[in-house]
């Protein structure tokens, strides 16, 4: 039945509703039928005829409320009841049935009357009464019943009888509304209202207070509709009267209406109102704010769509704000502007507690962010510079807090803050000891805008710091002297800071045991390290080299790593001592194992511990030092500089295709030729190679083709990163030297790589342009890839031609030459 009622449309159903009242209704209308209680009954029903054909002329004002839905259809199934009632023989008491069919149809319409405008409660109200109050007799006759006549007179309107029957008082609506079901309760709210609106319940008898406490009670535990109605009377009630306001600021009735804060759109918005309207007496407030989560919910509705719930919670929050308490509890819910008023203009102690709470409280950007723009840094400054120690630092606490958002770091620069900080630092006085280290650490974050090198002096100062200070502060001084040195335009304060002995002063922090510290040591040294290359080497003995390989290898941080390994890969790499060192202290074999069990995510740490490794590879991979290949290649360096090709950033790929550039450079010098008779085993089929015209092995003649990396290195010509893709034309260059050259020339045809080469002819890289070219110049010697690519290529090197760099012009009539096309297009050189 249900689902049938939910496939109709409403003017389907309200058609079908009318059409079943006109069909019971015809029960009265039948001469041959003497009056029985289903005659009654029917006569009653036809009076719903017109109610129902005015609401049908409603229908887009009312189709979309569900309630009114719901009455009607609770009225439609009684109808049909009623109808299966008149079919029915074998019924012993069959008025009783229709009696109470009767009184389910009263308690429809008076569900009914809550949802309907004023115009239809009039007309609705009367019948519903009429409904309810009708009796049937045990005869059945209305001629010569006593009730069936008074039920008559019901029906036609009798004035005296009908004025006894339908008379509710107030004490019937208190008897209904305390021990009710939901249905009765709802009409028994309905009738409370009329009361209420028509001005009648003050001139009863009945103790207002014992409405206002059943209402109390029934609200915890009756459906949503009757909740919402509860609300409103109540707001109703409360409005303008502080007895009655009163009387609901016990705890348990203002939870109650806490909870509707959670409920829907509706509920929840007239539930602000009534605490609103609550909240005038101190009492309510302070109550209010001690019932859990309400004041998190008011927050939640402050912020959320319904813009009437939404300025409602913010008077509301603006008057529970008067208690410090709440305003913390506002603050813990993410609404700060109370706590940034206290900061502003509250008492000394007030601030102090604010400042404290709001170092303590655990915040995201946004809500770091909120706070710097509801203005909580400047009163966070004015303390620490005006308030006694206890103020400033609570405030400098609070202002550490906040500072990791870089907005807010603009707020402090613009403040002046930062040479008061660092004032504080130089400090001896033993009662400001204690700001020193919040001091240190908003300096670390104020140190990573570059606005801060406009003062020069300051990473000397922090320098001449270091060794003065504890731990904790040393770490700070030395974060922030990392991102001062590491702005782009910091070179001078860079070569101030060597001036000044920073190596000799940083070094020592790489044997601390406080990991924290010495992991910033090491950022700085390799901040420092990218500029101090000669330097560098003067500084670090074999001690420290061995000590930092020894951090690459127990350390737990890849940022760490990152650092260690970025220091010795910007020593030189022609100094063989150092690479010596490395290799006696098994760096290689420390790198290979360390990138072997990564765990494969693509962090930025993860991309430049790659990129390191592969540079630091670089200096194992000297062409000039076939030796040092050999024990780079035995190590694994070969795989994992073909997986850089295809996994790595630009800058890995770049340095992995240049490491293998190095290694080829020497693979026709180290393969074994076919021809050799000197074999004490004869080398397997697989390892000859077409492209060295002999036997090759990864690791002892460093083979690009028997490597893998050839098809990688070719997808690099895709992109866009034009160092990546040098670095790659350089590599497969080592496969086109003259002895070997048309092997390595079909290799790479044989890889789609003469296409990839002629596209790059498009590229803006001049020297990208140059190594394409000399590659072409070769490849089209050979008269197959002439004809085969000749033509496609012969597009883009006569647009070279006229737009090229003077440097290519005679490489790129070469390659015309080569495709002769010289002749016809002379005119362009």
């Amino acid at each position: 039945m249900n689902m049938i009622m939910e496939k109709r449309s409403f003017s389907e159903f309200m058609s079908e509703l009318v059409a079943l009242v006109d069909e019971v209704a015809s029960f009265a209308m039948n001469p041959e039928v003497e009056i029985d209680a289903f005659t009654e009954f029917a006569m009653l029903v036809e009076k719903l005829a017109p109610i129902f054909s005015d609401l049908s002329d409603k229908i887009t004002v009312i189709e979309n409320k569900p309630s009114i839905r719901k009455s009607l259809e609770s009225i439609e199934t009684s109808l049909s009841r009623a109808k299966a009632l008149k079919k029915s023989s074998s019924l012993k008491d069959p008025s009783k049935h229709i009696e109470d069919t009767t009184h389910d149809i009263g308690r429809s319409l008076g569900l009914l009357l809550l949802e309907l405008s004023t115009d239809f409660r009039e007309k609705v109200g009367t019948l519903q009464k009429q409904f309810m109050n009708a009796r049937f007799g045990g005869n059945m006759s209305l001629s010569s019943s006593p009730v069936s006549l008074e039920f008559a007179n019901d029906v036609y309107g009798g004035g005296e009888i009908e004025e006894e029957i339908v008379n509710v008082t107030i004490e019937d609506v208190v008897l209904q509304l305390k021990n009710g079901n939901d249905e009765e309760f709802a009409v028994a709210l309905w009738r409370l209202k009329e009361f209420i609106r028509d001005e009648k319940l003050e001139s009863c008898l009945v103790n207002e207070e014992a409405v206002v406490a059943v209402l109390l009670n029934r609200l915890r535990s009756c459906k949503a509709d009757n909740r919402l109605n509860i609300i409103q009377l109540l707001r109703n009630m409360a409005s303008g009267n502080d007895d009655t306001k009163e009387k609901m600021a016990e705890t348990e009735f203002l939870s109650a209406v806490v909870k509707s804060l959670t409920r829907d759109a509706e509920e929840r918005r007239e539930a602000v109102g009534l605490l609103l309207e609550l909240s005038d007496l101190p009492a309510v407030r302070r109550q209010i704010g001690r019932i859990q989560g309400c004041i998190v919910m008011l927050v939640s509705i402050l912020n959320g769509s319904d813009p009437i719930a939404s300025q409602g919670a913010a008077k509301l929050l603006d008057m529970l704000s008067s208690n410090t308490q709440n305003a913390l509890h506002m603050a813990e819910a993410g609404y700060f502007k109370p706590l940034v008023q206290y900061l502003k203009k509250g008492s000394d102690m007030n601030k102090i507690l604010m400042a404290t709470a709001l170092s303590r409280l655990v915040l995201t950007d946004h809500s770091k962010l909120s706070l710097g723009e509801d203005g909580a840094i400047e009163p966070l400054v004015n303390m620490f510079h005006t308030g006694k120690l206890e103020s400033k630092l609570s405030a400098l606490n609070a202002l550490q807090n906040l500072s990791s958002v870089t907005e807010n770091v603009q707020l402090l620069i613009r403040s002046g803050i930062a040479g008061s900080l660092l004032q504080l630092l130089f400090s001896v006085t033993s009662v400001l000891m204690t700001l020193r280290e919040p001091a240190s650490a908003i300096l670390a974050r104020i140190a990573q805008s570059e606005s801060i090198i406009v003062n020069q002096d300051v990473a000397q100062q922090m320098l001449s710091l270091l060794n003065l200070s504890s731990p904790i502060i040393q770490g700070h001084l030395l974060e922030a002297l990392s991102s001062i040195a590491a702005h782009p335009r910091a070179s001078k304060v860079r070569r101030k800071m060597k001036e000044k002995g920073a190596l000799q002063l940083i070094l020592p922090f790489l044997k601390e045991t406080n990991t924290t510290t010495r992991s910033k040591a090491l950022n700085l040294l390799y901040t420092l390290s990218k500029d101090l290359t000669d330097e560098l080497s003067e500084h670090l003995d074999e001690a420290h080299l061995i000590h930092i390989v020894n951090i690459v290898s127990s350390s737990s941080s890849d940022s760490e790593k990152a650092a260690a390994l970025g220091i010795l890969s910007n020593l030189p790499v022609s100094d063989k001592k150092v690479t010596d060192i490395l290799k006696k202290a098994n760096l290689l074999s420390i790198l290979i194992s360390n990138m072997a069990s990564s765990t494969g995510s693509n962090s930025p740490v993860t991309r430049t511990l790659a990129e390191i490794v592969a540079c630091v590879i670089v200096r194992f991979t000297n062409p000039s030092d076939k030796k040092l290949q050999l024990y780079s290649a035995e190590q694994g360096v070969i795989p994992l500089l073909v997986k850089l090709l295809s996994s790595g950033s630009s800058i890995a790929k770049f340095r992995a295709a240049t490491a293998l550039a190095q290694l080829s450079q020497n693979s026709l010098s180290l393969r074994r030729s076919r021809k050799s008779k000197w074999f004490c085993v004869n080398p397997s089929v697989e390892a000859y190679c077409e492209v060295h015209d002999g036997y090759c092995y990864v690791n002892s003649t460093f083979c690009l083709v028997k490597a893998g990396a050839v098809p990688a290195l070719i997808k690099i010509l895709e992109d866009k990163e034009w160092e990546a893709v040098e670095a790659a034309l350089i590599a497969l260059s080592t496969l086109l030297q003259d002895e070997i050259c048309e092997g390595g020339i079909n290799w790479i045809a044989k890889n789609s790589g003469v296409q990839a080469i002629i596209k790059i002819l498009e590229a803006g890289d001049v020297k990208v342009q140059e190594k394409a070219l000399w590659m072409l110049d070769r490849i089209f010697r050979i008269e197959e890839h002439r004809v085969k690519y000749g033509e496609s290529a012969q597009v883009f090197l006569i647009d070279l031609a006229q737009t090229c760099d003077s440097r290519l012009k005679s490489t790129v009539a070469k390659v015309l030459a080569e495709l002769e096309l010289l002749q016809v297009q002379s005119s362009y050189f």
